[in-house]
């Protein structure tokens, strides 16, 4: 359902509940019109930018039928938008913001305290309120103040992690947070560790270990299926979700390895109970795995793989639908594996189901976007050319492909 909690919009400074009555109706009167662009204007007027997201929502909400004008579904509309499960729910909290004694003044404050990296604040506000640590959001993921240090899964506009999160994580542990306190997020109870191992903000700030140390110091599992989402071990959701740094660590630390995990690590050697009698691997494990393999560069992994009955066209979901190996392999630039699935006679033909597009493609993409393997690229659409991969017309008068002598070779298979 739109908006998921990442998703939610901010509220103002100051917001007034009257204010949002006021623009529900004014929905319903737009709906009533009959004209779906006055939805949209409706949004934008609100939104500005993001309006069209919401104005999407609120038509297909509005619009179902006759009598889905309701001043109850306008208002949901707008709930939604922030967040919320329902409108009951958004009312009071807005409601408690309009009194800076309430519980939920004091959660938000102390949120907006640890994603600043505020100690100072946050001392303050868990001294003036001890139990403040354990209480959750009213927003409908529910998260806990420390699962904020995480950031992620929690709202958008508040994934941030300061120089000093693992300080902060501490602060809150040691004032009584539970570090497996759960928050309702990608269709999971994930906790704190799960999170932060699998986010890109305090990986960037260079925060991610420190906090997961933090967190494993005092107790946070590594073992439970679903820790960062659906029903994914946690190496393996690390590397879903493009953090191989964290999947080594954990691993390091004792994580349990799966099938896809132990093929994102390259431990050939953990790959091959998974082929026994007893816990032998389901078609869909292996081409998660596969793809994982193939996606990091672990050259053995997917030689091993292949060796023990992965079709190398395989049809994987990492990235879209009806893709292959070697669409994974050339788009993160990993010349290696490329070569090999070539050699096993993988096709450079077959057009994945999301974007009907070949892995020459693939690979052209990940050059255009300039990604940390664009120098990768040159070799690797050579080989797919001299392989028999069609260069279509138009791709020659690309206009960054026309700046780049050696792309032009490349596409003549020259590296």
């Amino acid at each position: 359902m739109f908006p998921n909690p990442q998703e939610a919009l901010p509220l103002p400074p100051h917001p007034s509940l009257e204010q949002y009555k006021k623009r529900a109706k004014d929905l319903v009167k737009a709906c009533r019109s009959g004209d779906r662009e006055a939805i949209r204007a409706w949004a934008i007027a609100w939104l500005d930018k993001r309006g069209a997201q919401v104005a999407d929502y609120a038509i297909a909400r509005l619009t179902a039928d006759a009598g889905s004008c309701a001043l109850t579904n306008a208002q949901f509309v707008i709930a939604r938008a922030h967040g919320f499960e329902s409108w009951p729910k958004f009312a009071a909290h807005i409601e408690a913001l309009e009194r800076a004694g309430s519980s939920v003044f004091a959660f938000e404050s102390a949120v907006d305290a640890v994603v600043a990296g505020d100690a100072d604040a946050l001392g303050r506000l868990l001294g003036a309120h001890p139990g403040l640590v354990r209480e959750r959001s009213t927003r409908e993921h529910h998260a806990t103040l420390l699962v904020y240090t995480s950031a992620n899964g929690v709202e958008g506009y508040r994934q941030k992690s300061p120089r000093n999160a693992a300080a902060i994580a501490k602060m809150l542990i040691e004032a009584g947070a539970d570090v497996e306190a759960t928050a309702a997020v990608y269709a999971s109870e994930c906790t704190t560790l799960g999170l932060v191992a699998t986010s890109t903000p305090p990986q960037i700030a260079g925060v991610q270990i420190p906090v997961i140390d933090e967190l494993l110091a005092h107790g946070g599992r590594m073992d439970r299926p679903g820790l960062a989402g659906h029903d994914s071990s946690l190496v393996r959701a690390c590397f879903a979700n493009g953090q191989p740094e964290a999947a080594a660590y954990l691993a390091s630390r004792g994580a349990p390895l799966d099938l896809s995990g132990a093929a994102g690590l390259g431990r050939v050697d953990a790959l091959a109970p998974f082929f026994d009698d007893r816990a032998r691997a389901t078609s869909r494990q292996l081409a998660d795995a596969f793809a994982l393999a193939c996606a990091y560069g672990r050259r053995e992994a997917v030689e091993f793989l292949l060796d023990h009955g992965l079709a190398v066209d395989a049809e994987l979901t990492f990235h879209g639908a009806g893709h292959t190996g070697l669409h994974v392999a050339a788009y993160h630039g990993h010349a290696g594996v490329v070569t090999l699935l070539l050699g096993r006679g993988a096709s450079v033909h077959v057009k994945d189901k999301t974007w009907k597009t070949p892995p020459l493609s693939w690979v052209l993409t990940g050059w255009a976007r300039k990604a940390a393997h664009a120098e990768a690229c040159y070799e690797i659409v050579a080989r797919l050319v001299r392989a028999g991969a069609f260069v279509a017309p138009e791709i020659l008068e690309w206009d960054n492909v026309k700046r780049d002598p050696r792309m032009r070779d490349a596409l003549q298979g020259k590296e």
